[in-house]
């Protein structure tokens, strides 16, 4: 409009007044009376050709023109002269002379199609509106001329282009600006003229047909969309009416069914050559004439005032009613389908589909716009739910794959949309249609199969369909189980049963795939914890009256609805007994306390009633027995029905849906009288009395019999009903239109009383749907589940297990890399969820599944495998897969740890592990030890090493390998490796990248307990059975691999050693005890184990004595395999003591260390390093301890006592032993400074006792061959008694050392003079000599205590023994000298000591006299002058303190000569002799 006002001349005001009069919106009014004035003049043009309309103006009369072309005429005169706004202007002033013309008899079709095209010009021009002067009659107007055209057919092509033009018009209106204002009868006209081009279109030709259906769809989907715009309230004020099927006024008032349309053939006028005349108005059926229920219509024709307020209805603007009526028109057009003898579930092909596609259709197209607004309108609502969907479960069973696919896409927009209102439908249709049919045994095309597959899938793919299937049907005791189905169906269509992989498994998969993925995409959205307490009934409760209070709260509905579900699954059980045995099934379920102990009727009925699953042929002889209880039930069975405002038919229907009628004439009586007195409580209006209602039950058994079996030739009519039931009630006769009424719905639909067989179903059955329709009145409401996982956890119990299986079989048979893809996506899903709701056997069977598609390097080589892993897109996928689902969801995974392994033990075989999967087992000084080593490097675990993670000297050495693989024959030239090669060897390598299989283990710290232990047991088993094999290097080579992986585990969990430690050690200890020669597996198990100890004993002071004590296995080594290792062990025993001394402080811990250190004094290489360690312990006093004391004397004593290094080791040995006599003087101090006397009591006996065991250790050098060692033992001896006179010992403890150490010494050195050889023991005089000083010094320096002791006599006469054993010693044959001149010296001196201090006196005459007469019995046979030089008469006092000074000096001289040092040793030995 602005373009064309910019070019008008800038002087025409008058124009640009008339623009600016035109309201905002309009068009330029000069613009409008121009196209017009054009409209006009185009019509008049084709008029012209035809001579009836070309005569002028003449004086006769008869000659005057025809009206059309004078109002034409008038109209081109007018136009431009109107003033007044142009929507203020009544449109029939300019659309009238059009509409004559379009009504006219006489015109022709060019004239006709012209004046159309004008009208629908105007109409376009969005210059009509609701605001337009006398618009409302204007479009009456438009509608009424256009749906009566009539047109002189002169030849078929101009008569389609009318048709099309009509179709474009009756458009044009309904999308036009005042199509608001068009009534209900309006848009049942204009739909029922569209469908009347429709119908003729069919002889016509292509392009009318698909104009007509263009147009017909396009009118469905403007009126229906205008639903949503409907105010509630409107539809409030509607909701008072009748719900009957409501009659329109046609214009024509016309009635023809639709039966007779398709009867009759078309409709359209045919062309025979003449001209004939044509009219919309006089063919066709209409749209709010019930054809099909006839009854139904004259029923609501009768009722006058329903009839007044139908009429005032449809006369308002269009809404609801006319939308009821273009429903009821669709599912008449279908239904007359089925009444011509075309079966849906019997039909093929050849039968015509067109009309069921076009109805069909429609239905779709309105149900997509009006979407959710139908459940605010009950009409529509009742219609969809009883009628349109009744039609879709008989055309579900379609032949067609086109009417079955459009049923199942309008059963998923009505899914989508009004679910909640539809929950039995939707329930019928899935078990029914879906269910049934996509499976072949149930007779079913493929093309069937596969089409209700396909909606099957696309219902999985909605996010919350298989949940709500669970939640409103698997979970509801009166319902089927749904979800259980739907599952079942697809796992088992997933399955290639014999045949190869079809679009139809693939399906399958992708359905339950979607249901998985659901899941996995709920997982982490705050849902109602899946840890529910279980439910138990320890008495009957009366749960079939249980109610939730609040659906629309998962609080609320999710425990509730669990506690169903498991009554639900209690009940199906007990139905199956109750199926095989009614008494025992009972008994079961008083057992389970589904029922009370003592059975009331009640009960029993509501079981009868409610359980899904029963037989209805057991359910029926239960209720007609004449036992007590079954008497009881069965009017209480009755009571469980609602049949108020049903008709007698209809409700025998529904109760007959739920049982088989018995056969005998006795249980059919009770049974039927129990009914009737059900229905005359709930519908006494018409009968008189419960026996009016049994007499007419029965009626109606036999009228069913009698229509319904084949074997019956004659039978009976209405009158002969009618007349059957005469005076039945109460005397009288039941209304005519009663009883006809019942008449004719029997012979229509038969009440069946047996299940219906075949490629059927008892779903559709009119009975069974008319139950249905009112079960659905009292159903549980239809729960809308949102995406949070309320019974996820549930569902999935039950569904994984038929998943596994079949994306396992599909991915098996699958030979399409998306197919892999999808397989493997699924099984991710699956082990998220697993892992979510901590399902380990779900997750561990998931990898069984998928360990079975690992099949490399079996029975393969080396080179062919990786080639054929790197090739194979399947085992690569598997592979990712695999250690993806270990890595993150590896705290789940139970006995898979063993399937897992299998597969890195396959991998390592062929050496495609990362170098970094067991780095942090390895030790840096095992490194140390093969590089300087080379000896053990032969049998170390280095050279295994290289073989299972060097992945890139593999890599590197590819060339060869590959020429090794490709060479003919040993003396051909190799091949060199094609570039295909390459690539599948890169592929492979970056597959094991993509893996991170090091994390398993590197990670396994953050392993929830019992799957670490798992894992490690499953290591354990796989090291255990690799050695059991019959290839010994290739079965060693994987048992170190193992044991390197376990040592890994074991030191990355140190914070839960005592978890797995168990194990570990069992493990390394098998290996140790069944191994007898050196190889690299117990080289790693030793070298393991010490490396966990250095590395834990750090952080595990609790577990310090147990990890010490494991590492006794070495001493269990065999002497092989020990000489092969035992320098390595050391060092590493060394490092373990230096780094972890001041951690040790048991004595198991320490006798472990010490014994693996004096196994050293004994081995050549070992030896220094031992004995470096026992230094280290010993030469500080902070690190020798109470608790290592006597095991490091021990120890010090194998070292001096080995003859593997030098003397001066020995030596050492000796000193360490003496030096820690320094220790016992400290802790002999500090004993004295405790508080606590006890205490300090304990401490110096246990002091005591190592000092003992110190001089025992001593004593056992003393009588070594080599006379160095000997003698500085000997000294050492002296010095640690000598000097522990001060620490002040019990006498006790003396007196055992002089019996355990010193006499024993002595009576050893003797034994050893007099039996061995010089040549052995070199120098063994000496060695006398040195002994017997120890004697009588420690004996002078203990004398004061020992004198006072009752065993003093023995003492002495002990020491006078064994000197008189030494005086008579013959050393080579003859008599020592230097011994003969030292015994009676020694002797002489003690005496003269002990004379001084008064113990040896002469006591006769005072009573004992014992030990002085010892004394000179045994000194004559030593020196028989003793006691006169000792005892003289004549001696002075002072001559006696001479003596006693001189014997003191002695006596101190020789404590200088008894100093532990080599030099003072040559001194004293070089004075005696």
């Amino acid at each position: 409009m602005g373009h064309l006002k910019m070019q008008m001349p800038a002087g025409l005001d008058g124009v640009e007044d008339q623009s600016e009069q035109c309201g905002a919106g309009y068009p330029n009014k000069t613009t409008i009376a121009c196209m017009i004035n054009a409209e006009i003049g185009s019509v008049l043009a084709v008029m012209r050709r035809n001579v009836r309309w070309g005569v002028h103006y003449m004086s006769d009369d008869d000659q005057s023109e025809h009206f059309l072309v004078q109002s034409l005429k008038t109209l081109r005169r007018q136009i431009f002269s109107w003033q007044k706004q142009w929507h203020s202007i009544n449109p029939a002033l300019y659309l009238q002379p059009f509409l004559d013309v379009i009504q006219s008899d006489e015109t022709g079709a060019p004239i006709t199609g012209v004046a159309l095209s004008s009208v629908y010009k105007i109409l376009t021009l969005d210059v009509i509106d609701q605001n337009t002067v006398n618009v409302v009659d204007t479009m009456d107007l438009v509608v009424d001329a256009v749906t009566s055209c009539r047109f002189e057919v002169t030849d078929p092509g101009s008569e389609e282009v009318v048709l099309m033009k009509i179709l474009q018009v009756l458009l044009a209106c309904v999308k036009s600006k005042a199509s608001v204002i068009l009534s209900n009868q309006h848009i049942c006209t204009i739909v029922n003229t569209c469908f009347r081009i429709v119908h003729q279109a069919g002889s016509k030709g292509e392009l009318l047909q698909r104009i007509a259906r263009y147009t017909m769809h396009e009118l469905v989907r403007c009126i229906f969309s205008h639903l949503q715009k409907i105010d509630i309230a409107e539809n409030l004020s509607i909701n008072g009416t009748t719900t009957s099927e409501q009659e329109t006024c046609e214009l024509n008032n016309e009635q023809v069914s639709a039966s007779r349309q398709f009867e009759n053939g078309s409709l359209n006028s045919a062309y025979d050559g003449q001209p004939s005349s044509t009219s919309l108005a006089s063919s066709t059926a209409y749209i709010g004439t019930e054809t099909v229920m006839a009854e139904n219509s004259a029923t609501a024709s009768s009722d006058k005032e329903s009839d007044l307020q139908e009429l005032q209805l449809m006369t308002e603007p269009y809404g609801v009613p006319c939308m009821v009526e273009i429903f009821h028109f669709l599912c008449s057009l279908l239904n007359v389908v089925e009444h011509m003898g075309m079966n849906p579930r019997s039909n093929t092909l050849t039968f015509d589909e067109d009309v069921p596609l076009f109805a069909l259709t429609l239905i779709n197209s309105a149900i997509e716009l009006g979407g959710p607004s139908f459940r605010h309108h009950p009409r529509l609502l009742s219609l969809i739910q009883d009628e349109v969907f009744h039609i879709l479960m008989q055309f579900g069973l379609s032949m067609s794959p086109l009417v079955l696919s459009l049923v199942c896409s309008i059963v998923l927009n009505l899914y989508h949309h009004l679910r909640t209102e539809l929950k039995l439908q939707l329930e019928a249709f899935f078990s029914c249609i879906i269910l049934r049919l996509a499976q072949s045994k149930y007779g079913a095309s493929y093309q069937q199969q596969e089409v209700l597959m396909e909606a099957l899938v696309d219902l999985c793919r909605q996010k919350t369909f298989m949940v709500e299937m669970f939640i409103n049907f698997d979970c509801d005791i009166t319902c089927s189980n749904v979800f259980e189905d739907i599952a079942n169906l697809l796992s088992k269509s997933a399955f290639p049963v014999n045949n190869p992989l079809s679009s139809m498994h693939i399906l399958a998969l992708d359905g339950l795939i979607a249901v998985m993925q659901g899941m996995a995409d709920r997982i982490g959205n705050g849902f109602v914890s899946s840890e529910h307490s279980p439910v138990n009934l320890e008495e009957y409760i009366p749960f079939w009256l249980e109610q939730c209070e609040n659906f629309s709260d998962p609080n609320d509905w999710v425990p509730f609805i669990r506690r169903r579900k498991y009554f639900k699954r209690r009940l199906m059980t007990g139905a199956d007994h109750f199926n095989r045995d009614a008494k025992k099934g009972l008994e079961f379920l008083q057992g389970t306390h589904l029922l009370p102990d003592k059975l009331d009727p009640q009960s029993v009925a509501c079981f009868l009633r409610f359980t899904a699953g029963l037989d209805k042929n057991v359910i029926g002889d239960f209720l007609g027995n004449h036992d007590e209880l079954c008497v009881q039930v069965l009017p209480e069975f009755a009571r469980t029905f609602d049949f108020q405002d049903l008709t007698l038919d209809t409700a025998l229907r529904i109760f007959l849906e739920t049982f088989r009628l018995p056969g005998e004439s006795q249980k059919i009586h009770r049974v039927l009288e129990a009914f009737s007195e059900r229905y005359y409580e709930q519908s006494p209006d018409i009968l008189a009395n419960k026996d009016a209602a049994l007499v007419l039950s029965y009626s109606i058994i036999m009228l069913n019999t009698d229509q319904h079996n084949v074997q019956v030739k004659k039978k009976m009519t209405e009158a002969d009903f009618i007349r059957n039931n005469r005076h039945i009630n109460g005397g009288n006769d039941l209304p005519r239109e009663f009883l006809s009424e019942i008449y004719h719905s029997i012979c229509k639909n038969e009440i069946r009383t047996t299940p219906e067989s075949g490629f059927g179903s008892p779903g559709l059955s009119p009975s069974r749907w008319i139950s249905l329709i009112h079960k659905s009145k009292t159903t549980a409401p239809y729960i809308i589940s949102d995406c949070q996982a309320y019974l996820d956890y549930d569902m999935f119990v039950i569904l994984s297990g038929p998943t596994i299986a079949a994306v396992s079989v599909v991915f098996d048979n699958a030979e399409n890399e998306e197919v892999y893809q999808t397989c493997m996506d699924g099984f991710l899903a699956i082990a998220k969820i697993s892992a979510y709701y901590h399902l380990e056997n779900v997750l561990d069977d998931l990898i069984v599944c998928l360990c079975k598609f690992f099949t490399i390097l079996d029975p393969l080589s080396v080179e062919e495998s990786v080639l054929a892993f790197g090739d194979d897109t399947k085992a690569r996928m598997v592979t990712e897969t695999v250690f993806t689902i270990a890595t993150r969801y590896g705290d789940y995974i139970r006995t898979g740890w063993r399937n897992i392994l299998d597969c890195i033990l396959r991998l390592h075989k062929l050496g495609l592990l990362p170098t970094q999967l067991a780095s942090d087992a390895v030790d840096e000084s095992e490194i140390s030890t093969k590089t300087v080593h080379g000896k053990l490097n032969l049998h170390s675990l280095s050279s295994t090493r290289l073989q299972y993670i060097s992945t890139p000297k593999k890599s590197s050495g590819l060339l060869s390998r590959f020429s090794q693989l490709l060479s003919l024959a040993t003396d051909e030239p190799r091949a060199i490796p094609t570039e295909e090669q390459l690539a599948a060897h890169q592929q492979a390598v970056q597959t094991i990248q993509k893996c991170h299989i090091d994390n398993i283990f590197s990670e396994s710290k953050f392993l929830q307990a019992e799957s670490l232990l798992q894992l490690v047991r499953s290591l354990i088993n796989a090291g255990a059975q690799s050695q059991k094999g019959n290839k010994r290097s290739q079965n060693e080579d994987t048992a170190v691999f193992c044991l390197e992986l376990l040592v890994t585990i074991t030191l990355n969990n140190r914070d839960r050693i005592g978890l797995i430690w168990k194990g570990v050690y069992e493990h390394i200890s098998n290996i140790v005890r069944s191994t007898v020669m050196p190889c690299a597996l117990v080289e790693k198990a030793v070298f393991g184990l010490l490396r966990i100890c250095h590395r834990l004993l750090p952080y595990k002071e609790d577990m310090a004595d147990e990890l010490l004590k494991s590492l006794q296995l070495i001493l269990k080594l065999d002497a092989l395999v020990a000489d092969a290792y035992y320098e390595q062990i050391t060092r590493e025993v060394s490092r373990l003591v230096k780094a972890n001394a001041s951690r040790i402080r048991s004595h198991l811990g320490w006798r472990t260390i010490t014994s693996l250190l004096s196994v050293t004094a004994r081995h050549l290489e070992a030896s220094g390093i031992g004995f470096d360690t026992l230094s280290y312990i010993m030469s500080d006093g902070t690190r020798l301890l109470p608790a290592n004391y006597i095991l490091c004397i021990d120890a010090a004593r194998q070292f001096a006592e080995s003859r593997v290094g030098l003397v001066d080791r020995s030596i050492l040995s000796l000193d360490l032993m003496a030096d820690s006599f320094n220790c016992l003087q400290k802790w002999t101090s500090d004993a004295k400074e405790a508080a606590k006397e006890e205490e300090m009591e304990k401490m110096l006996q246990d002091i005591g006792e190592m000092w003992l065991r110190l001089v025992q250790g001593l004593r056992k050098v003393c009588l070594d061959q080599r006379e160095e060692v000997r003698n500085h033992a000997l000294l050492s001896l002296q010095k640690c008694m000598t000097e522990v006179v001060e620490t002040h010992h019990p006498c006790d403890l003396w007196l055992q050392c002089f019996d355990q150490v010193i006499f024993t010494l002595l009576n050893d050195l003797l034994d050893i003079s007099q039996t061995r050889s010089q040549k052995d023991y070199t120098d063994i005089e000496e060695t006398l000599v040195l002994a017997l000083k120890l004697l009588f010094k420690v004996f002078l320096q203990l004398l004061q205590e020992l004198s006072q002791l009752e065993v003093f006599c023995k003492l002495w006469v002990d020491v006078l023994t064994h000197a008189e054993k030494y005086a008579k010693v013959k050393i080579g044959g003859r008599r020592s000298e230097k011994l003969q001149l030292l015994v009676p010296e020694l002797l002489k001196n003690a005496m003269v000591v002990m004379k001084s201090e008064g113990i040896l006196v002469d006591r006769t005459g005072l009573g004992d006299n014992s030990l002085w007469e010892l004394t000179w019995l045994h000194t004559k046979n030593i020196a028989p002058s003793l006691q006169s030089e000792v005892f003289q008469e004549h001696d002075s006092e002072q001559l006696l303190q001479q003596k006693q000074i001189e014997a003191v000096e002695d006596m101190e001289n020789d404590a200088y000569v008894f100093v532990p040092s080599n030099e003072t040793l040559a001194q004293d030995g070089s004075g005696i002799g």
